[in-house]
C-alpha cells in the first residue's frame, strides 16, 4: 500500500509494570480508525503483560510493531492464551522485538502424558479467524506451550521470524497450523523442544520455504485421526529447508483410530537433513503416551500422493526411512526421487523399512528403497 494513502495513527506505549491496559487502550483507538493503516508501537525496553486478547474486526489495517521485549508472567497462569488476535482482516505483527514466554517457570506443570486432567499451558501468540495478514521479523523465546498457533485463518505469511526454546522443553511447537488455508512460512529459524512446524487437521495449501529447523522434532503433519470431524490435509509443500540435530526430520503421524480423513498432495523437495534420528518417518501408529495398545486397530487415515525429492544429508540412526502405514488404508502413491541419506554408525549400512506402502523410487537410492 502506498504511504500516501495510509492513515497512520501512532500510539507509543510506555509501560511501567503491567502493560495490559495500555495495550487495550491503544488498540481501541487504532481499531476505530477508518481505512488505511493504524500502528501500535512497543518501543525498546521490557514490559510485563499478563494476558492480552485483541478482538476485531477493525475498520482498517492494524500493525503491531514490537521493538522491545514483551514478558509473560512467570509460573502457572490461568489464561489459555497469552497474546491472542481474533477476527481480523488485515493484521501485521512486525518488528525486531521479542515475545518472552518464560516457559522455564512452567514446563514442570506440563504433565499431560501422565495426567489426563492436566490443563493446557498458554500459547504465546494465537491467531484465530485472521485473514490477509503477516507476521514478520519478530522473536519468540521460551513459550510455555506453542509459540505460534494459527487456527481458522486464511492467507497468512510468516516471514523472517526467530523462534527458540531448549531442546528438552515440552510441547513448545514453533508454529502450529490447524483448519487454515494458504499459509506461508518463509526465511525463518526455529529451534524448539517439539515440532518446528506442525500441520494439523484442516491444513490446506501450506508452503514452508527456507526454514532452518533444529533442535526439535522436525517438520510434521499431524497428528491426525484423534478427534471426530477432522478435516483433510491437502496441498503441503516443504521446500529448500534445513533440519539439523532433530529427533525426526520429515514426519507424518496419525493415530490408530476409526476417525476417517485423508492427507494427500504432499511434496518435500530439496531438503537437507543433518544428523536426525528419523529423517523420513510415516507413523500411522502414533502414540506419545505410555500404555497405548498400538495393535488394537489400524489407522483410518488415508495417506496418498506424497513426493520426497532431493532429500540429502545424514541419519543419526541406521534406519533413515521408516514407512509404517495402516493395514486398513495402506499408503498409496508414495514416491521417492534422489534420496541420499548417509549413516556412519557402528551398526552397518543405512536402511529403510516399509509396511503397507505402495509407490515408486528412482534416482539415487540411499538407503535402498523398500517400496
Amino acid at each position: 500500500m502506498d504511504s500516501r494513502h495510509l492513515c497512520m495513527s501512532f500510539f507509543i506505549l510506555f509501560f511501567l509494570v503491567l502493560a495490559n491496559e495500555a495495550f487495550q487502550d491503544a488498540f481501541a483507538n487504532s481499531c476505530n480508525v477508518t481505512g488505511g493503516r493504524s500502528q501500535i508501537v512497543v518501543p525498546r525496553g521490557a514490559y510485563m503483560v499478563k494476558s492480552a486478547v485483541f478482538n476485531g474486526p477493525c475498520k482498517g489495517w492494524i500493525e503491531f510493531r514490537v521493538e522491545g521485549t514483551i514478558k509473560a508472567p512467570a509460573g502457572l497462569v490461568s489464561d489459555d492464551d497469552w497474546v491472542a488476535f481474533r477476527h481480523f482482516d488485515g493484521l501485521a505483527i512486525t518488528g525486531k522485538g521479542t515475545f518472552h514466554g518464560f516457559g522455564e517457570s512452567a514446563w514442570n506443570f506440563n504433565n499431560c502424558e501422565k495426567n489426563p486432567k492436566c490443563r493446557r499451558l498458554p500459547i504465546s501468540i494465537q491467531l484465530d479467524f485472521v485473514n490477509n495478514s503477516v507476521v514478520s521479523g519478530i522473536n519468540s523465546l521460551n513459550s510455555k506451550y506453542f509459540h505460534v498457533k494459527i487456527h481458522q485463518s486464511h492467507r497468512i505469511k510468516i516471514d523472517g521470524v526467530h523462534i527458540i526454546a531448549p531442546e528438552d522443553s515440552p510441547n513448545t511447537d514453533g508454529i502450529h497450523i490447524g483448519n487454515s488455508e494458504n499459509i506461508r512460512i518463509l526465511n525463518s529459524i526455529i529451534a524448539t523442544g517439539d515440532d518446528c512446524v506442525s500441520m494439523g487437521p484442516g491444513s490446506k495449501d501450506i508452503w514452508v520455504h527456507n526454514v532452518t529447523c533444529g533442535p526439535g522434532h522436525g517438520i510434521s503433519i499431524g497428528s491426525l485421526g484423534k478427534y471426530d470431524n477432522e478435516a483433510d490435509v491437502n496441498g503441503i509443500k516443504v521446500q529448500n529447508c534445513t533440519l539439523s540435530g532433530t529427533n525426526y526430520g520429515l514426519r507424518i503421524k496419525t493415530w490408530a483410530s476409526d476417525i476417517q480423513l485423508s492427507a494427500y498432495n504432499i511434496t518435500y523437495d530439496n531438503v537437507i537433513i543433518d544428523n536426525a534420528y528419523n529423517p523420513i518417518f510415516i507413523d500411522q501408529q502414533y502414540c506419545p503416551f505410555d500404555g497405548c495398545d498400538q495393535s488394537a486397530k489400524p489407522s483410518s487415515v488415508q495417506i496418498k500422493d506424497v513426493w520426497f525429492k532431493n532429500i540429502r544429508g545424514s541419519s543419526k540412526s541406521q534406519l533413515a526411512v521408516t514407512l509404517q502405514c495402516s493395514r486398513k488404508y495402506p499408503c498409496n502413491n508414495i514416491n521417492f526421487w534422489n534420496i541420499n541419506l548417509l549413516y556412519h554408525g557402528p551398526e552397518g549400512s543405512v536402511n529403510a523399512t516399509c509396511m503397507n506402502v505402495r509407490g515408486s523410487a528412482s534416482g539415487i537410492e540411499k538407503p535402498a528403497s523398500c517400496i
